[in-house]
């Protein structure tokens, strides 16, 4: 049992290697920032809201008040 797992993180870890990126790195994206408010009326009288983010790529942060 002990060959056929070091077997496998063998042939696991050439394939992982096998996806290396080729090319120049490309630069990320800078930051971009969000801005965003709310105004609305409703049963128990009006309401203001808002929030504020930052995104990155896939990644981003939002703070709602």
């Amino acid at each position: 049992m002990t060959a056929l797992r070091a077997s496998l993180f063998i042939v696991f870890g050439l394939i992982l290697v096998g996806c290396g990126a080729d090319g120049e790195p490309v630069q990320p994206a800078p930051a971009q920032p969000t801005v965003s408010a709310t105004v609305g009326v409703g049963s128990s009288g009006a309401y203001v809201g808002g929030g504020v983010g930052l995104s990155r790529g896939p990644l981003g942060i939002y703070l709602g008040f």
